[in-house]
Protein backbone atom coordinates (compact mmCIF):
# COMPACT_ATOMS: atom_id res chain seq x y z
CA UNK A 1 0.00 0.00 0.00
CA UNK A 2 1.29 3.30 -0.58
CA UNK A 3 1.11 4.24 3.18
CA UNK A 4 3.95 1.61 4.09
CA UNK A 5 5.80 2.79 1.27
CA UNK A 6 5.32 6.35 2.21
CA UNK A 7 6.48 5.20 6.10
CA UNK A 8 9.24 3.25 4.30
CA UNK A 9 10.66 6.45 2.57
CA UNK A 10 9.92 8.73 5.79
CA UNK A 11 12.20 6.22 7.82
CA UNK A 12 14.80 6.81 5.61
CA UNK A 13 15.57 10.02 5.97
CA UNK A 14 18.18 12.30 7.54
CA UNK A 15 16.57 13.45 11.30
CA UNK A 16 15.51 16.76 11.39
CA UNK A 17 15.54 17.55 15.21
CA UNK A 18 18.00 16.07 16.95
CA UNK A 19 17.70 13.00 16.27
CA UNK A 20 14.37 12.55 15.42
CA UNK A 21 12.78 12.80 11.72
CA UNK A 22 9.84 15.00 12.25
CA UNK A 23 6.94 15.13 10.13
CA UNK A 24 4.53 17.36 9.78
CA UNK A 25 0.83 16.68 8.81
CA UNK A 26 -0.66 20.64 7.59
CA UNK A 27 -4.18 21.02 5.56
CA UNK A 28 -7.16 22.68 6.57
CA UNK A 29 -9.43 21.65 9.77
CA UNK A 30 -11.62 18.69 8.42
CA UNK A 31 -9.04 17.66 5.44
CA UNK A 32 -8.91 14.34 7.42
CA UNK A 33 -5.21 15.13 8.94
CA UNK A 34 -5.69 13.12 12.32
CA UNK A 35 -7.27 9.99 10.07
CA UNK A 36 -3.93 9.95 8.12
CA UNK A 37 -1.76 10.86 10.81
CA UNK A 38 -3.02 7.66 12.63
CA UNK A 39 -2.87 5.28 10.02
CA UNK A 40 0.58 6.83 8.75
CA UNK A 41 1.47 6.05 12.85
CA UNK A 42 0.84 2.73 12.73
CA UNK A 43 2.57 2.23 9.90
CA UNK A 44 5.39 3.59 11.13
CA UNK A 45 5.23 0.65 14.14
CA UNK A 46 3.35 3.33 16.28
CA UNK A 47 4.94 6.39 15.91
CA UNK A 48 3.79 9.04 18.38
CA UNK A 49 1.74 11.53 17.20
CA UNK A 50 1.82 15.24 18.39
CA UNK A 51 -1.51 17.08 17.72
CA UNK A 52 -1.41 20.40 17.71
CA UNK A 53 -4.75 20.56 19.54
CA UNK A 54 -2.66 19.86 22.64
CA UNK A 55 -1.23 22.71 21.74
CA UNK A 56 -3.35 25.32 20.68
CA UNK A 57 -5.95 26.66 22.96
CA UNK A 58 -9.29 29.41 22.92
CA UNK A 59 -7.14 32.03 23.46
CA UNK A 60 -4.51 31.13 21.05
CA UNK A 61 -5.90 29.31 17.64
CA UNK A 62 -2.77 30.06 15.93
CA UNK A 63 -0.14 32.15 18.66
CA UNK A 64 1.38 28.94 19.82
CA UNK A 65 4.54 28.73 18.44
CA UNK A 66 6.77 29.74 21.54
CA UNK A 67 4.65 27.23 23.93
CA UNK A 68 6.02 24.58 20.83
CA UNK A 69 9.67 25.40 20.33
CA UNK A 70 9.94 25.91 24.11
CA UNK A 71 8.24 22.60 25.35
CA UNK A 72 8.74 20.16 22.30
CA UNK A 73 11.00 21.25 19.44
CA UNK A 74 13.97 22.37 21.98
CA UNK A 75 13.73 19.45 24.31
CA UNK A 76 13.63 16.85 21.20
CA UNK A 77 16.53 18.63 19.52
CA UNK A 78 18.78 18.31 22.18
CA UNK A 79 17.89 14.17 21.82
CA UNK A 80 15.60 14.77 25.27
CA UNK A 81 12.24 13.54 26.12
CA UNK A 82 9.92 16.55 25.39
CA UNK A 83 7.13 17.32 28.08
CA UNK A 84 4.19 19.52 27.01
CA UNK A 85 0.94 20.24 28.33
CA UNK A 86 -2.15 19.42 26.69
CA UNK A 87 -4.94 21.50 26.68
CA UNK A 88 -8.62 20.75 27.45
CA UNK A 89 -10.95 22.08 24.98
CA UNK A 90 -14.02 21.35 27.34
CA UNK A 91 -12.12 22.19 30.86
CA UNK A 92 -10.41 25.22 28.79
CA UNK A 93 -7.52 24.54 30.65
CA UNK A 94 -4.00 23.19 30.31
CA UNK A 95 -3.53 19.64 31.95
CA UNK A 96 -0.38 18.13 33.21
CA UNK A 97 2.98 17.68 31.34
CA UNK A 98 2.84 14.91 29.04
CA UNK A 99 6.40 12.95 27.98
CA UNK A 100 7.13 13.04 24.47
CA UNK A 101 10.64 10.53 23.90
CA UNK A 102 12.48 11.23 20.80
CA UNK A 103 11.71 8.68 18.11
CA UNK A 104 13.23 7.51 14.76
CA UNK A 105 9.67 9.68 13.44
CA UNK A 106 7.62 11.78 14.73
CA UNK A 107 4.10 13.14 13.16
CA UNK A 108 3.21 16.96 14.09
CA UNK A 109 -0.30 16.86 12.74
CA UNK A 110 -2.89 20.29 12.79
CA UNK A 111 -3.62 23.20 10.94
CA UNK A 112 -0.18 25.02 10.89
CA UNK A 113 1.79 22.44 11.04
CA UNK A 114 3.90 23.63 8.20
CA UNK A 115 4.03 26.77 9.67
CA UNK A 116 7.92 28.98 8.43
CA UNK A 117 8.97 28.98 11.92
CA UNK A 118 8.45 25.15 12.18
CA UNK A 119 9.58 24.23 9.08
CA UNK A 120 13.92 24.15 9.95
CA UNK A 121 12.84 21.30 11.94
CA UNK A 122 10.78 18.81 9.57
CA UNK A 123 12.00 15.99 7.79
CA UNK A 124 8.77 16.40 5.24
CA UNK A 125 6.29 18.12 5.31
CA UNK A 126 2.82 16.56 3.84
CA UNK A 127 -0.41 18.43 2.99
CA UNK A 128 -3.71 17.01 2.96
CA UNK A 129 -5.05 18.35 -0.18
CA UNK A 130 -8.88 18.92 -0.17
CA UNK A 131 -10.03 22.64 -0.41
CA UNK A 132 -10.56 25.05 2.45
CA UNK A 133 -15.03 24.87 2.04
CA UNK A 134 -14.80 21.19 1.61
CA UNK A 135 -13.00 20.31 4.46
CA UNK A 136 -14.62 22.98 6.80
CA UNK A 137 -18.02 21.58 5.68
CA UNK A 138 -16.82 18.38 7.19
CA UNK A 139 -15.53 19.93 10.01
CA UNK A 140 -18.78 21.47 10.75
CA UNK A 141 -20.85 18.27 10.28
CA UNK A 142 -18.35 16.04 12.69
CA UNK A 143 -18.53 18.95 14.82
CA UNK A 144 -22.50 19.55 15.08
CA UNK A 145 -24.15 22.60 15.40
CA UNK A 146 -23.11 22.90 19.40
CA UNK A 147 -19.81 23.92 17.58
CA UNK A 148 -21.45 26.39 14.73
CA UNK A 149 -20.29 29.62 16.87
CA UNK A 150 -16.51 28.14 17.41
CA UNK A 151 -16.57 27.42 13.48
CA UNK A 152 -17.36 30.56 12.74
CA UNK A 153 -14.23 32.29 14.90
CA UNK A 154 -12.43 29.38 13.30
CA UNK A 155 -12.39 29.63 10.14
CA UNK A 156 -11.53 33.47 9.90
CA UNK A 157 -8.80 32.23 11.87
CA UNK A 158 -7.53 30.03 10.11
CA UNK A 159 -8.18 32.23 6.88
CA UNK A 160 -5.94 34.65 8.54
CA UNK A 161 -3.31 32.34 9.35
CA UNK A 162 -2.73 30.87 5.68
CA UNK A 163 -3.06 34.54 4.29
CA UNK A 164 0.03 35.65 6.32
CA UNK A 165 1.84 32.38 6.96
CA UNK A 166 0.76 29.81 4.17
CA UNK A 167 1.98 26.02 4.33
CA UNK A 168 0.96 24.40 1.34
CA UNK A 169 3.46 26.29 -1.12
CA UNK A 170 6.05 25.02 0.94
CA UNK A 171 5.21 21.09 1.12
CA UNK A 172 6.79 18.15 -0.18
CA UNK A 173 3.84 15.90 -0.67
CA UNK A 174 0.35 16.26 -1.53
CA UNK A 175 -1.91 13.58 0.10
CA UNK A 176 -5.51 13.39 -1.08
CA UNK A 177 -8.37 10.92 -0.50
CA UNK A 178 -9.35 8.30 -3.12
CA UNK A 179 -12.02 5.40 -3.21
CA UNK A 180 -8.77 2.98 -2.38
CA UNK A 181 -7.11 5.17 0.25
CA UNK A 182 -4.73 7.77 -0.44
CA UNK A 183 -3.10 8.80 -3.12
CA UNK A 184 0.78 10.64 -2.10
CA UNK A 185 1.50 13.32 -4.88
CA UNK A 186 4.49 15.91 -5.26
CA UNK A 187 4.33 18.77 -3.38
CA UNK A 188 5.49 22.44 -4.76
CA UNK A 189 9.05 21.65 -3.08
CA UNK A 190 9.43 18.86 -4.49
CA UNK A 191 11.46 18.86 -7.60
CA UNK A 192 10.75 15.69 -10.29
CA UNK A 193 13.34 14.48 -12.17
CA UNK A 194 13.95 11.11 -14.37
CA UNK A 195 15.78 9.52 -11.68
CA UNK A 196 12.96 9.79 -8.93
CA UNK A 197 10.14 8.01 -8.28
CA UNK A 198 7.18 9.35 -6.61
CA UNK A 199 3.84 7.48 -4.99
CA UNK A 200 0.59 7.92 -7.08
CA UNK A 201 -2.21 5.88 -5.97
CA UNK A 202 -2.95 2.62 -3.83
CA UNK A 203 -2.82 -0.64 -5.90
CA UNK A 204 -0.27 -3.00 -7.70
CA UNK A 205 1.38 -0.25 -9.79
CA UNK A 206 1.92 2.59 -7.16
CA UNK A 207 5.79 3.48 -6.55
CA UNK A 208 7.45 5.73 -4.28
Amino acid sequence: MVIYRLASALRALPPSCGPVRLVGVDGHAGSGKTTFAGQLAAALDGAPVLHLDDIASHEELFGWTGRLLTQVIEPLGRGETARYTPYDWHARRFGPPRPLPPAPVILVEGVGAGRRTLRPFLARLLWMELPHEESWTRGRLRDGAEQRGFWAEWVRAEHAHFTEDPSRPYADLLVAQSQKGYEVLPGPMTPIGPDQRVTHRDGPSAVC
